[in-house]
């Protein structure tokens, strides 16, 4: 078994012995985490939750010696002066489990999860009770930790679910977390967008990242003036990629400008076609409020999160 394979196994095992404890974590907003940090001089663990959610570090005592040893040559945690972080989060999404990026989010590979994520299984599950049509083979473009590709397979175990990103960490963090959730059904392939899988799929389903990141961070940075670039480009490159009676979800936020929405403008001519039937709706008029006082957000109004749904017809 390769370094990786055991470092993975140690992850995996670790969400295990989480789930069997009973350890349930609701992931706020990165401004909610700074403020709930505000309230300690020095913030130190108490406990599991406060290791794995609230990302804390935690002494020696904390964690029994051998447990702790295994976790380190695995990577899991590691060693910061005369404490200890984890360099992973897991939170909890209904029964799920899902392991992802620490706090603060700032590595270029991070892979993140917060209110997005759950907003963005809403809108999945919310489909899916509407659906009564098989659905044979699924898709998850910039899977992240695997919220979209494990929230379809766990409501259709009949499916094929692919996971797909160009980031390798996020492809091994959904793999340690299907394989937590007893999900067979689910694939990971890196692949930028859907060049490197092939075929038709009944439902592609993506939550890109949407901001104007002057780090271009992979999970934040959407590219084009204001952040929309890559969910237009996924919308563009996902329509010819749907079986008839298939849907695209494309969950993604925009900048509003002038009363003025760009990414509906920017896919409004993609969809003009009479084969597809589609939606669009806004599901939050204000998240991120703060971005609005960086370079780049000086014309915006306000960041509102939308859901394109697509339906081939023919």
């Amino acid at each position: 078994m390769s370094a990786q394979q055991l470092a993975d196994r140690a992850l995996l095992n670790l969400g295990r012995g989480l789930k069997e404890s009973g350890y349930r974590f609701i992931t706020p907003t990165p401004l909610t985490h700074e403020r709930v940090f505000r309230r300690f001089s020095t913030p130190v663990a108490m406990n599991l939750r406060d290791v794995f959610g609230w990302s804390m570090p935690f002494d020696n005592d904390l964690l029994p010696e051998a447990f702790r040893e295994e976790l380190q040559q695995a990577g899991v945690i590691e060693k910061h002066d005369a404490l200890w972080r984890s360099s992973v989060r897991w939170s909890s999404l209904g029964d799920l489990l899902f392991a992802h990026s620490p706090y603060p989010t700032v590595a270029a590979d991070a892979v993140f999860f917060g209110p997005d994520s759950y907003r963005f299984a809403q809108v999945i599950e919310a489909y899916l009770q509407q659906r009564f049509e098989p659905l044979k083979r699924a898709v998850d473009i910039g899977c992240g930790a695997g919220v979209g590709a494990l929230v379809v397979a766990h409501a259709r175990h009949d499916a094929e679910v692919l996971a797909v990103d160009i980031n390798p960490r996020a492809l091994r963090l959904t793999a340690v977390n299907a394989e937590l959730a007893g999900l067979a059904n689910v694939s990971v392939y890196q692949s930028d967008v859907l060049t490197s899988v092939e075929g038709e799929f009944d439902l592609i389903v993506a939550n890109p990242p949407y901001m104007n990141d002057d780090r271009q961070r992979a999970y934040r940075h959407g590219g084009g003036a204001l952040g929309e670039q890559l969910s237009v480009r996924i919308g563009g490159e996902s329509l010819g990629r749907l079986a008839v009676g298939g849907s695209l979800l494309l969950y993604t936020g925009v900048a509003m400008v002038a009363g003025g929405d760009p990414f509906l403008d920017a896919v409004k001519p993609l969809l003009a076609s009479d084969a597809y039937g589609w939606t669009y709706r806004e599901l939050d008029p204000d998240v991120f409020g703060e971005e609005l006082d960086k370079p780049g957000y000086e014309r915006v109004e306000r960041i509102a999160v939308v859901v394109l749904t697509v339906t081939r017809l023919r």
